[in-house]
């Protein structure tokens, strides 16, 4: 296990661009810390510097305290699992997952044979340890290559991408694979993707890159929650966060679906904020008035809007609600969208109801949310205007002190087991 510093590392290529600039992070001993960000935003090759596979243009990695900028990737005791497996064709799974121990040459059969059955009876390889990778699924590929890494008893794990090649159902089962692994072991891993899904699900902490820059370094609650600008919170969400353009005067926010009152929270910040501003409410905040009795609805803002499409998904209905936006704007979400990925071909509000709910395309309907769901921002600089730094610091606290009992938890069983 190990501690990894990242201080402000940059990366530039032949041409002087930089893919990573001036990112710093620390990783504590046992952390799972996912890198996250659109194609393009340096999560990659922020990886491969660690592991040794990229130079450091400028900054400083250190491992365990000792600095690792020079180290070649043999010595800083890091494994990594490639997204595309990297095994070896003509090895059998027993073979493949032994090979680094044989490379070391350091370790008789016996002890091969030892860790190689212990790491096949972790990820449920046992009974096709004599098979060749073609003959397996692409998850039992993926765990094979896990193996490899288990054995090694390597200071920290690298996922780059691991589970890409695999399908949505085969994604969530290795997802479930990896964290039981991640949390048995207790060992540091770095892992690397594109889906925020996988990094809320997976991480302790997630690092969320944009353009090689670090935007947010924080538990997946807080991402959530107290998202740190635009970016972060139209990245993490699925679906993503709305933005609603609003004016802000006599303490009102004037939006195209009606006024959205202003909170005590907010009073503050919007006392020096400018005129325009940006909106963000989650689709999951919204709830057709028409199911709320009187008691709850006034608890409540409403808007009004016309529903242009829905889809029904079983346990809940997406209600699809257009609006013109002013064009500065439409200018700013336009941008967001682009640094996103994104290919949005409107400005909407997306709705995630109740299925209980009989709405449908061309009618006409409430949306009740409570106020204080509603974050803020500039639409000039991005920045959230509505972060709550105490509860921010609040929700670090309890991510923190869940991950080391989690920890503690399974070394306990591990322990146990031995």
């Amino acid at each position: 296990m190990a501690e990894i510093n990242l201080s402000r590392i940059v990366k530039k290529y032949g041409d002087g661009f930089p893919a990573v600039n001036d990112v710093s992070l620390r990783i504590a001993d046992g952390e799972f810390v996912i890198l996250v960000g659109p194609s393009g935003s340096g999560k990659s090759t922020l990886l491969r510097m660690i592991v040794g596979l990229e130079d450091i243009t400028d900054g400083e990695l250190t491992i365990d305290g000792e600095r690792a900028n020079e180290k070649a990737p043999r010595d800083r005791g890091l494994a990594m699992v490639f997204q595309n497996y990297a095994l070896y064709p003509h090895m059998t799974v027993f073979e493949n997952i032994a090979f680094p121990l044989r490379l070391a040459k350091d370790l008789g059969e016996e002890e091969i044979r030892r860790k190689v059955e212990q790491a096949a009876s972790m990820l449920e390889l046992g009974e096709h340890l004599e098979r060749k990778p073609a003959n397996l699924s692409g998850g039992q590929r993926q765990r094979v290559a896990m193996g490899r890494a288990i054995v090694r008893d390597a200071k920290a794990f690298l996922f780059d991408e691991p589970l890409s090649n695999l399908d949505a159902k085969l994604r969530g089962q290795m997802r479930t694979e990896i964290a039981r692994m991640q949390r048995r072991l207790g060992t540091t891993t770095v892992y690397v993707t594109h889906d925020q899904t996988e990094a809320m699900t997976l991480g302790d902490k997630v690092a969320v890159l944009k353009r090689g820059e670090l935007q947010q370094y924080a538990s997946p609650q807080e991402l959530y929650d107290e998202p740190i600008n635009l970016f972060v919170a139209g990245f993490i969400g699925s679906p993503p966060m709305n933005f609603i353009p609003v004016r802000n005067q006599d303490g009102v926010l004037h939006s195209p679906f009606g006024p959205i009152p202003v909170t005590a929270r907010d009073e503050a910040a919007l006392a020096e904020a400018p005129e325009l501003l940006i909106a963000g409410i989650r689709p999951e905040a919204f709830e057709d008035a028409a199911l709320l009795d009187d008691a709850t609805r006034q608890d409540r803002a409403v808007i009004s809007a016309t529903v242009d499409v829905t889809e029904w998904l079983g346990n809940e209905v997406y209600a699809y609600l257009p609006f013109e936006a002013d064009a500065e704007v439409s200018q700013a979400l336009a941008e967001l969208d682009r640094d996103l990925d994104g290919e949005s071909l409107r400005t909407q509000v997306v709705a995630a109801l109740d299925s209980r709910t009989r709405i449908g395309a061309g009618d006409a309907v409430d949306l009740a949310f409570v106020p204080e769901s509603v974050k803020l921002f500039d639409p000039r600089t991005g920045r959230n205007l509505s972060r709550d730094d105490e509860n921010a610091a609040r929700i670090a606290e309890r991510s923190e002190a869940a991950r080391q009992q989690a920890l503690e938890r399974a070394r306990e069983q591990h322990s146990g087991a031995a």
